[in-house]
């Protein structure tokens, strides 16, 4: 990963925290991008304690000009982009169809899935003229199910591998790669407002007996990004500790 450029979304916290680490830990160049400022640089100063080598750029993935301004600010600033890892998101409203809100609906699919299509559109342009890269999208278990009262996010998930697919049909040949990662729950800040009795009703669900890490995710990020991937493109890695086969 040394002299390698990664720009990770939503990297202030959880799996994107945990991705970054890793990268940085091997070397690469860390841009990482959240709409939280003040958690984003207590990352960065982190990283840099440890020798690693990051920046923080706050961006708020849902508007398409700052995404652009995202990237543009990892070629300024690091001459090139290897790697990108689209993983900023929200839980946003749950509700049944019929009461969920227009804006709640709005929302979550902005955050969640435009913002992927932003991510892309801008990554892959600056990828093809440095000569290729990967890109790395986090859906989710709910990219591949439904979840009763989590349209909005189930929605978006599975958006998000469709534009995976399509991506990786229209830009593999010219050594770009695009794969997606589909974490289980993951114990992560995103869960803090759950109770106890609603935690352990998750971990049911997960035949492993637990929720994931996310480090136990960011190393599966990490592979995908790198060349020990070299094969690999246009597939969904669900990482949920046995989830999906129930």
């Amino acid at each position: 990963m040394k002299n390698k450029t990664v720009i990770i979304t939503g990297g202030a916290s959880g799996i994107g925290k945990a991705a970054a680490e890793l990268f940085a830990e091997a070397g690469a160049n860390v841009v990482i991008s959240d709409i939280d400022s003040i958690q984003g640089d207590e990352v960065i100063r982190e990283i840099r304690s440890g020798g690693g080598i990051a920046s923080f750029f706050k961006t708020d993935v849902a508007k398409p000009e700052q995404m652009e301004a995202l990237v543009q600010y990892a070629l300024d600033t690091y001459g090139k982009l290897d790697i990108a890892v689209n993983n900023a998101g929200i839980g946003g409203e749950q509700n049944t169809i019929t009461d969920m809100s227009l804006e709640g609906w709005q929302k979550i699919i902005s955050v969640n899935l435009s913002s992927v299509f932003y991510g892309m559109k801008y990554q892959i342009a600056a990828m093809l003229k440095s000569g290729g890269g990967s890109v790395v999208n986090i859906s989710s278990i709910l990219g591949a199910v439904g979840f009763a009262g989590s349209a909005g996010y189930s929605a978006a998930k599975h958006g998000i591998i469709g534009l995976t697919q399509t991506a990786a049909l229209e830009y593999s040949a010219q050594n770009i790669r695009i794969n997606a990662v589909g974490p289980g729950f993951i114990d992560t800040p995103l869960l803090n407002a759950m109770d106890a009795a609603m935690k352990n009703q998750l971990i049911a669900m997960h035949p492993i007996g637990r929720l994931g890490k996310s480090r136990e995710v960011a190393e599966l990020i990490f592979w995908l990004g790198s060349e020990k991937s070299s094969f690999v493109t246009g597939s969904y890695y669900p990482i949920d500790g046995g989830y999906l086969s129930k």
